[in-house]
């Protein structure tokens, strides 16, 4: 995938974000998969690729990457979300491998999560979901939730579809005025 790129890269979902801009795609998020490239995506663990955009020149994409790195972090969450909603890794994707299939459990193994009773041993507790996912507690035992995620986090939206009141979408389409080439 030698093209120019620019490529955003996440420690975890909702984690912490890297913005770059590359001319091969492959050869530098392997360089930080493998821990190679020095500086903030090593100190921080940052390797998981979760959006990239391909430009004709490096010039566009270098142009990307600073006005990308200026906007607010809703912005660059949103970004993402619109084409990779469950912030998958992308880097079967971007080298031809085959994704690891994820296999459900069958419905009797999870039995009881929700209730507070232990998991049954066909599946270990690392990889269940517990029934409070998503809701914010005090640190206090027996505390109410102080916040919920939104019903609507994560729901795909038309991308087509663009409001030009909106700051956003705006930056994605480039008609950003007040970034300026410092050139």
């Amino acid at each position: 995938m030698k093209q120019p790129a620019v490529y955003i890269l996440a420690s975890q979902r909702n984690g912490t974000l890297y913005i770059g801009a590359t001319s091969d795609l492959i050869q530098r998020i392997w360089q930080h998969k493998e821990g190679l490239a020095e500086g903030f995506t090593k100190t921080y663990g940052v390797k998981m690729l979760v959006w990239y955009e391909q430009h004709e020149t490096m010039e566009s994409a270098i142009h990307k990457e600073r006005a990308m790195k200026k906007w607010l972090r809703e912005w660059k969450l949103k970004t993402i979300e619109q084409t990779n909603p469950d912030w998958h890794d992308l880097w079967p994707e971007i080298t031809g491998e085959k994704p690891q299939a994820v296999v459900p459990a069958p419905d009797n193994t999870i039995r009881g999560m929700a209730a507070g009773t232990q998991p049954s041993p066909a599946i270990p507790v690392s990889s269940a979901i517990p029934a409070q996912a998503g809701i914010q507690q005090d640190k206090q035992v027996g505390a109410q939730p102080t916040s919920v995620v939104p019903a609507q986090a994560g729901t795909q939206q038309n991308i087509n579809t663009f409001d030009s009141s909106n700051p956003l979408d705006s930056r994605i389409r480039g008609n950003d005025g007040a970034l300026k080439d410092a050139r």
